[in-house]
């Protein structure tokens, strides 16, 4: 009796995401920020309407994760995640995909101009450095936050890409998944693909921090 086969379709299906603030000709920052495993846009989001609240001419757009699971047992509390070790290169051409028609569609509502910032938090960093070796733009910077390049990038392309755009590392001093240690081997890591990262400490553990995101908001005005 032959073995069977794994074998792959493709589908179109529903992906969610929200935003905060008006797209039109006159926005000037747009920020694609994607966020941690176990998290939902809904909630990362909220993080960003300091940003929007003090400037409409910012944009945030928080895509989420393809694949959303119950947190604890069978019930309670919902969270996403990007990708998992399960079928994993079948699903970072999904989110890919999914991330390069979202940014086609809201890129396509402002001007020539726009400032893009792309951020990733935890998972969400190696999610968003992935897209990017294989998106049609390039963004003013790229933010990894409390998370890592990927590094099983093929060192060509990585190469390439971190050559076109700055890139920040942030982190809390009390992370609880981030040392000192970790975070100097990962700014070793890009310094040997040729790019220096920018270091931002803050007080605080593995999360978002509100006076970081209005002085990385603030360095592009």
């Amino acid at each position: 009796m032959p073995e069977s086969q794994e074998r792959h379709l493709t589908v179109t299906r529903s992906a969610r995401y929200y935003q905060a603030g008006e797209l039109n000709a006159a926005t000037r920052q747009v920020w694609f920020v994607c966020h941690g495993y176990g998290q939902l846009a809904a909630y990362f989001i909220r993080h960003f309407h300091r940003l929007t609240q003090a400037d409409p001419t910012t944009v945030v757009i928080a895509p989420e994760g393809l694949s959303r699971f119950y947190l604890q047992g069978t019930s309670g509390r919902i969270g996403a995640t990007w990708m998992t070790r399960e079928d994993r290169l079948a699903e970072i051409d999904d989110y890919v995909a999914y991330l390069n028609q979202l940014a086609g569609t809201v890129l396509q509502a402002c001007s020539a101009q726009v400032q893009v910032t792309v951020l990733g938090f935890s998972q969400g960093a190696a999610t968003v450095s992935r897209w990017l070796a294989r998106a049609p733009f390039r963004p003013a910077r790229l933010v990894l936050w409390a998370g890592a390049f990927p590094a099983d990038m093929e060192f060509t392309v990585a190469t390439r890409l971190l050559h076109q755009f700055p890139v920040t590392l942030v982190c809390g001093d009390q992370d609880e998944f981030i040392s000192a240690a970790d975070l100097a081997q990962q700014q070793a890591f890009l310094q040997s693909l040729g790019t220096e990262p920018e270091i931002i400490w803050f007080a605080g553990k593995h999360e978002l921090n509100g006076p970081v995101l209005e002085r990385l908001h603030q360095a592009l005005i």
